[in-house]
């Protein structure tokens, strides 16, 4: 490892570590990295323009986040509220399969974690409180839980960024989420059931079965939003930038033409938020292609796949072992940080070894979303907490069972990769 990229490195995690926010910390210590090696700084702002002309497929995720702010602004998020408590909130444990069920089905319209958490998310923490049979720190544990899976069903985000950076399929890293998705809201639903029955909270007071046609029709267009993304992607007939596009117009149109639940002036809200955080992710993006640079300069891919092909590891320990470290960086580091900066450093061993990068690509966002909960600087804790109001104190407390049913369900996606590529082999996928 070479003078200047320990020193770029040093004060890239320095700053960082003092709150810097990440994308000025990546900037500062690629530039430090190339003047103390001498060479040109407008270098990084060529590499960035020139890797983010190419990555027309990052047109995608300005896009998802529009659609997630539109449904926030709605009242869509209202009518899935009803049609889940119609569902699953007669139950023992209610309205913590309320949480599971609601999170599971807007994660098929935001693709963003922070937006399920942050949007309907704060409802049903509010709606849970209320009720008295739910402590705070529950109701916001399961509400961080619950909205890890956000980016696991389709469409999502940080497969978009994996996409980019690993060149697999867009399409069957969305089709290789849906059983993950699924097996992660299960294992939550039995756990809400053990602490239920544990802690005696009681059921909600059931809807008549002759309401719930009515509300699954008022649910239903926001319902197909997940359905009608894959026939797109699958289908041939968009690309999925423009199938994200697509996503955003559909949005709109069930929110302010079929529900009417939305104004021009809520509009224009909705855009500035939506500029602000695609802005965000954008600056974290273009600053890790500056990075990606630096990494190719010093040879570190190449480095790492000696070391490891001479330590004769298998695949499947090759899976913990990144696996465990991606958990412990998720910790301490955001989700798109991880899977720029650091997956791409592994993307040659898998090759070599022969892993599927839809099975290897699908464990990362899941391993990444469980970062999001990790105490103590999860950042799914510290939205609800400012959400809500709720203390951290008490959000952390209730989070260690959450987290423990998601490593166990990552455990199982590690050793049967089967659970990840099972859909995307139906639909034609060869890996």
């Amino acid at each position: 490892m070479s003078i200047e990229l320990i020193l770029g490195l040093s004060v890239l995690f320095g700053m960082a570590a003092i709150g810097t926010p990440v994308a000025f910390a990546i900037l500062t210590g690629v530039i430090v990295y190339l003047g103390v090696a001498g060479q040109d700084i407008t270098i990084a702002g060529e590499a960035m323009v020139q890797r983010l002309f190419d990555g027309f497929l990052l047109l995608a995720v300005p896009l998802f986040i529009v659609s997630a702010n539109i449904m926030n602004a709605g009242s869509i998020s209202d009518r899935l509220l009803n049609f889940c408590i119609a569902v699953v909130g007669r139950f023992r444990g209610g309205m913590g399969h309320v949480n599971v069920v609601a999170s599971l089905i807007f994660s098929g319209m935001s693709g963003s974690a922070v937006a399920d958490a942050a949007g309907i998310g704060k409802i049903i923490i509010e709606m849970m409180v209320k009720s008295g049979k739910y402590s705070r720190g529950y109701a916001a544990a399961i509400t961080a839980a619950t909205a890890t899976i956000g980016p696991i069903i389709p469409p999502s985000i940080p497969m978009v960024i994996y996409a980019l950076v690993s060149g697999a399929s867009i399409k069957d890293l969305f089709l290789g989420g849906i059983i993950p998705g699924l097996l992660m809201a299960f294992m939550m639903m039995l756990l809400n059931v053990y602490i239920a029955h544990k802690r005696d909270f009681g059921s909600e007071d059931p809807v008549p079965l002759r309401e719930l046609p009515g509300l699954t029709v008022k649910a239903t267009p926001a319902l197909l939003m997940p359905f009608i993304l894959l026939f797109c992607l699958y289908s041939g007939i968009t690309t999925p930038t423009e199938a994200a596009a697509i996503a955003a117009l559909y949005a709109f149109v069930i929110a302010a033409g079929l529900y009417r639940a939305i104004k021009l002036k809520t509009l224009y809200h909705v855009f500035v938020e939506s500029a602000r955080s695609a802005a965000s992710v954008g600056l974290v993006i273009g600053a890790s292609m500056i990075l990606t640079y630096v990494v190719v300069q010093e040879n570190i891919p190449q480095m790492l796949s000696s070391i490891l092909d001479g330590a004769d590891i298998s695949p499947l320990t090759f899976l913990f072992m990144i696996n465990v470290l991606v958990l412990l960086l998720g910790c301490i580091l955001d989700a798109t940080v991880i899977i720029l900066v650091i997956v791409p450093l592994f993307i040659p061993t898998c090759q070599a070894l022969g892993i599927d990068l839809v099975h290897f690509g699908v464990l990362i966002v899941v391993n990444s979303m469980i970062g999001l909960i990790t105490p103590p600087y999860g950042i799914l804790l510290f939205v609800i907490n400012a959400v809500t109001g709720i203390p951290l104190k008490e959000i952390i407390s209730e989070i260690w069972a959450f987290l423990g049913v998601l490593i166990i369900a990552l455990l199982v996606m590690i050793v049967a990769p089967d659970i990840v590529l099972w859909l995307p082999r139906l639909f034609g996928y060869q890996g």
